[in-house]
């Protein structure tokens, strides 16, 4: 498929067959290209918890508070409490008030441990990849008893007692109670990567929704509403945001700035690939000489149409995941068979990193676009009707071989 550019736009800006020697290795002959092991360093896996992008509401942020405010507002594990109640027509058969010891030995029985990456659906990048532990929302719900008029669950967790700080999420009844075998339901979690969940990351006890961007995984959640009500409450709702948007498939640059790399050594380029509902079939990219424009090309450009899309290759599952808590092996996490293996890999909800070498390029200025396409075979950034129903467009990398 021809570039864009015609010959004589290529001359004008000295970059006429600068690409023709352009390849990307492909390890080896797997349906999804792999980069070989050891080629280049391998990344952590996990992210600590410390090293999350924090997105955290409030005024003054909760997880600064102190002392005894601190337990006042039942955020150490010896004050917090999780309340359940119904409201608007719904029934339980009794509320109920949850303490951390009562969750931590309903784990004992219930716990799961899944990995999970947190994305805000208005910050591209994915804020860190995590494994958890928790459990599933509807066997916490068996507390209550016999649930009755029960439409849609309601909760949210502190900010200092404030209505108009108070960060609602909401979730359908079937979302919590018939999740598909296989898929990960919503989660009480209490630890991330082995230990308990810092104030910083919502702990002690937080909600994670697998499929779904941060804004329903709420942090320092504290009290839960059984309702009748059938529609959503989710403060992410103003302001145009999707409340019921899904995690999308999508691929992001490690380094996007602009950079120079010598033309006797292969131009190696990485990033990551945030793995949504739909899951990750394949990375491509696009490389193109630079057109002078600062990497930007509008939604309708002819260009687009003419790409000329090229595999990459996604980095097999790690020897060593870095992090992974004392005594807990791959077999442990939902995923992963009784030998260690993955079921799919990469995971979906998790995040995979993927590995570019060009080799071949000539002396120039380059534009390079990746993009994942999903199981359903689309392209990123489709289907997106609304961008804020999670940014995923296609991020573009300037770079010069000298």
């Amino acid at each position: 498929m021809a570039d864009p550019l015609d010959r004589r736009e290529a001359i004008r800006l000295g970059v006429a067959g600068l690409v023709a020697g352009a390849a990307v290795e492909r390890i080896r002959g797997d349906e999804i290209p792999r980069a070989a092991a050891g080629e280049v360093p391998a990344r952590p896996f996990l992210t600590p918890g410390k090293d999350f992008t924090d997105v955290s509401r409030g005024s003054p942020v909760p997880h600064t508070l102190k002392g005894e405010a601190l337990a006042k507002a039942r955020l150490t594990p010896e004050t917090w409490k999780l309340e359940i109640v119904a409201e608007d027509k719904a029934t339980i058969d009794k509320p109920v008030t949850l303490d951390l010891p009562a969750l931590l030995k309903l784990g004992e029985t219930h716990g799961v441990r899944f990995l999970k990456a947190m994305q805000c659906n208005n910050i591209p990048r994915p804020l860190g990849q995590g494994l958890w532990k928790g459990v599933p929302l509807r066997d916490v719900l068996k507390l209550c008893g016999k649930l009755a008029n029960t439409r849609r669950l309601f909760y949210w967790g502190f900010h200092n007692d404030k209505p108009e700080q108070i960060f609602k999420s909401s979730l359908a009844m079937s979302q919590v109670l018939d999740t598909p075998p296989g898929e990960l339901p919503p989660f009480l979690a209490y630890k991330l990567n082995g230990s308990p969940i810092s104030l910083e990351r919502g702990g002690p006890v937080r909600m994670v929704v697998p499929w779904a961007h941060g804004f329903k995984s709420i942090k320092w959640i504290h009290k839960i509403i059984l309702t009748n009500n059938h529609e959503a409450n989710d403060t992410y709702a103003e302001k145009n945001n999707d409340p019921e948007s899904y995690l999308k498939t999508s691929a992001h640059l490690d380094d996007s700035k602009e950079q120079t790399f010598s033309a006797d050594k292969p131009v190696i380029v990485r990033g990551t690939a945030m793995v949504g509902w739909p899951g990750l079939e394949r990375v491509e990219y696009w490389l193109r000489p630079d057109t002078r424009t600062g990497g930007k090309l509008a939604e309708g450009d002819p260009a687009w149409a003419k790409a000329e899309w090229k595999p990459g290759a996604i980095d097999p599952l790690p020897a060593d995941w870095g992090g992974l808590p004392e005594g807990v092996s791959p077999k442990d996490v939902w995923g992963f068979t009784k030998e260690g293996k993955p079921r799919e890999w990469p995971l979906r909800f998790s995040v995979a990193h993927w590995t570019l070498t060009l080799t071949g390029l000539k002396p120039g200025k380059y534009e390079l676009r990746v993009r994942t396409v999903d199981k359903n075979g689309f392209a990123q950034p489709e289907p997106r009707p609304n961008q804020q129903s999670g940014k995923n467009m296609i991020p573009c990398k300037l770079f010069t071989v000298a």
